[in-house]
């Protein structure tokens, strides 16, 4: 069983409409542990708004899941890497690369009042083959 849930940062996009017409969960005010605890599958994939998983993604995220049980995250799209002096000495942001976590461990994190961001920044996840194109593409093209 799974279900997607979109938790919504403040946009005025009509990301709430897309939801709904998806049959996606949607929250514009929402507490992480509450989500977590209410979330119907027995893993959990963060992603940030604009961030669009590439072709094959859903089979190897099924497989994964089916044989780990540790975290992971996509790899990062060749065809948009971030300029070089962009890469060089900055760490990737905490959810760039997207997060694949067991349930039973998201709601650990929440319940301990750790931010999600700062557990993933202490994270070594194994890296899923499939590519995601991050959020930062869509925001440099506007």
């Amino acid at each position: 069983m799974s279900d997607v849930i979109v938790l919504d940062h403040g946009s005025r996009d009509g990301t709430s409409r897309v939801a709904d017409a998806a049959g996606c969960r949607f929250h514009s005010q929402w507490d992480i542990k509450d989500i977590v605890r209410a979330a119907r599958g027995e893993w959990l994939l963060f992603v940030e708004p604009g961030a669009r998983p590439q072709a094959g993604w859903i089979d190897e995220v099924a497989e994964y899941v089916a044989l780990n049980k540790l975290p992971a995250r996509f790899t990062a799209s060749r065809g948009y890497r971030r300029p070089f002096f962009q890469r060089v000495g900055r760490a990737v942001p905490p959810l760039e690369l997207g997060f694949l976590l067991p349930k039973k461990q998201a709601l650990a994190i929440a319940k301990s009042g750790m931010q999600l961001t700062e557990f993933v920044k202490g994270q070594k996840p194994r890296r899923l083959a499939s590519e995601l194109i991050p959020s930062w593409v869509a925001r440099a093209a506007r």
